[in-house]
């Protein structure tokens, strides 16, 4: 029984591994990657409430007059 010659298998195999690698750099080289968001600033307004504007007094049961 003849014995399976093996010299070439490194060769091959190591070019295979460089053309696959190329290949997907080429693949991956063509989509387009957004940037990272970059926080916008925003103004949050002040919420108006009615009791803001006027002035309020607050009682107590045990201070109104008799």
């Amino acid at each position: 029984m003849p014995q399976l010659d093996t010299s070439t298998w490194s060769i091959t195999i190591l070019s295979m591994i460089i053309t696959l690698f190329l290949v997907f750099q080429l693949k991956v080289s063509k989509y387009y990657f957004p940037e990272d968001p970059k926080p916008a600033l925003v103004a949050t307004p002040k919420p108006v409430t009615p009791w803001e504007k006027k002035w309020t007094k607050i009682y107590f049961p045990l201070l109104l007059p008799l």
